[in-house]
C-alpha cells in the first residue's frame, strides 16, 4: 500500500526527470509514481530508474497539447491506483523570437496549448481526485512568468498565464485543503531552450539566453520537491529572481534593463 500517488508530466528529461528520479529515491517503496511525455522511449528509462529506487511506476505517452491525452493521463492513473495526491504540472516548451521577425503566429498558439492549456486540462481532470485526497497540485512557471524578458514574448504569455491560473486557483482550493506551489525556475541547465521555437516556429538549436551560471538542474528538481512537501505557495529559486519580483514594483525600468541583460548579446533588439 502506497502512501501517495504523483504524476509528474513532462517527466522524459530535464527537469521532470530529475525530480522523479529524486521522489522515487526519497520515498521508495511508499511512492507511486505516474510519469508523463511524449517519448515513450525516454520516459522508459527515467520509469525504470525509479523502479530501481523502489517506487511503484507507470509511464504514460502523453501529449499535453491534446485535452483527450490529458484526461486520459489522470483516468489512467485513478484507475491503476485508486486516487491521485499530488500532480505536478512540469511539461513545457521553450521559444525566442522577437515578434517583429514572426509571420506567422500559429506557433504562437500552439506553445500555449502546450505551456497553458496542457496544465489546465490536466488539473481540470484530476480536480476531484485532488479534492477528495486534500493533495496537491504543482505548476511549474518560470520567472519569464513574473518578469517580461525581451524575445520572449510568446514564452512570457503562456507563463504569464500559468501564474495567473493557479494563482486564482490557490484561493478556490484553500478552503478545501488543497495547497497550490508554483514554481519560478530561472536558468536551468537544461536542453529546454535548444529544443524550443525560433521565429519560423521551427527548433531553435540554441539558446538566445545567457547560460553562464545556469542552475543545476538537480537543484532545481530538489528545490521543487521540497517546496512542494512544505506546501510553499511560490518557489523563486534564485536572490536575482527574488529581487527582480520586487524591483517590478519599486524600480521597473530597471528590471527592465536586467532583463535585456539575461539575453545573449546577438539575440537583443538593435
Amino acid at each position: 500500500m502506497v502512501d501517495s500517488v504523483v504524476i509528474i508530466t513532462g517527466a522524459s528529461d530535464g527537469i521532470g526527470a530529475e525530480l522523479a528520479r529524486q521522489w522515487a529515491a526519497k520515498f521508495g517503496s511508499k511512492l507511486a509514481l505516474v510519469l508523463a511525455a511524449r517519448s515513450q522511449d525516454k520516459l522508459d528509462a527515467v520509469a525504470q530508474q525509479c523502479r530501481n529506487a523502489g517506487a511503484q511506476t507507470l509511464a504514460v505517452r502523453c501529449d499535453v497539447a491534446q485535452e483527450g491525452d490529458c484526461r486520459a493521463l489522470i483516468a489512467q492513473t485513478v484507475d491503476q491506483f485508486g486516487r491521485l495526491d499530488v500532480l505536478v504540472n512540469n511539461a513545457g516548451m521553450s521559444a525566442h523570437a522577437q515578434l517583429s521577425e514572426v509571420s506567422d503566429l500559429r506557433w504562437y498558439e500552439e506553445l500555449m496549448r502546450i505551456n497553458h492549456w496542457g496544465a489546465v486540462w490536466c488539473t481540470h481532470a484530476a480536480l476531484p481526485h485532488i479534492i477528495k485526497t486534500r493533495g496537491r497540485i504543482v505548476a511549474v512557471s518560470s520567472l519569464a512568468g513574473l518578469v517580461g524578458v525581451p524575445g520572449r514574448t510568446a514564452y512570457s504569455a503562456t507563463k504569464f498565464a500559468m501564474t495567473g491560473f493557479f494563482e486564482a486557483l490557490r484561493v478556490e482550493l484553500g478552503p478545501k485543503g488543497v495547497s497550490v506551489t508554483i514554481a519560478y525556475p530561472g536558468v536551468v541547465d537544461t536542453q529546454i531552450r535548444y529544443r524550443g521555437f525560433n521565429a519560423q516556429g521551427q527548433s531553435a538549436g540554441k539558446s538566445g539566453l545567457d547560460e553562464r551560471g545556469a542552475m543545476p538542474v538537480d537543484v532545481c528538481a530538489r528545490l521543487i520537491l521540497d517546496g512542494t512537501l512544505a506546501g510553499e505557495r511560490d518557489i523563486v529559486m534564485s536572490a536575482k529572481g527574488k529581487i527582480g519580483r520586487w524591483l517590478k514594483l519599486l524600480a521597473p525600468q530597471l528590471v527592465d534593463k536586467l532583463a535585456l541583460k539575461a539575453v545573449k548579446k546577438e539575440a537583443r533588439p538593435t
